[in-house]
């Protein structure tokens, strides 16, 4: 079973910025790719962002130019600037590989004036 260990998010005002990081104590030449996903009130699961082993991003349509994912060996982080009330959700860590796809347990973001 894979581990993932999430941390950030929080309150911030339309505008603002967060950042929202996952780490897995796995070996990082077992993943396969790492992201994150977003669950809005009475929405759909939706994925955010992407980014592959050889660093490769790929963004939803709805965050391009506000957001950045980035990842450094068993470590995502996605860093979300000028946050719209929109994008308040509970966001998930993604992690394909071990033989299998994990998510985090969720952590909120909530952007409100």
């Amino acid at each position: 079973q894979v581990d993932l260990r999430e941390s950030g998010g929080g309150f911030v005002q339309p505008g603002g910025s967060l950042t929202v990081s996952c780490e897995t104590s796995g070996n990082a030449d077992g993943i396969q790719l790492m992201g994150w996903d977003r669950q809005a009130p009475g929405a759909q699961r939706e994925v955010v962002a992407r980014i592959k082993r050889n660093g490769e991003p790929y963004y939803h349509d709805s965050v391009k130019g506000r957001f950045t994912i980035s990842r450094d060996n068993a470590k995502s982080t996605m860093q979300m600037n000028n946050l719209k009330p929109d994008d308040t959700a509970v966001y998930f860590c993604f992690l394909q590989g071990f033989g299998g796809m994990t998510w985090g347990q969720g952590i909120q973001v909530t952007v409100s004036s």
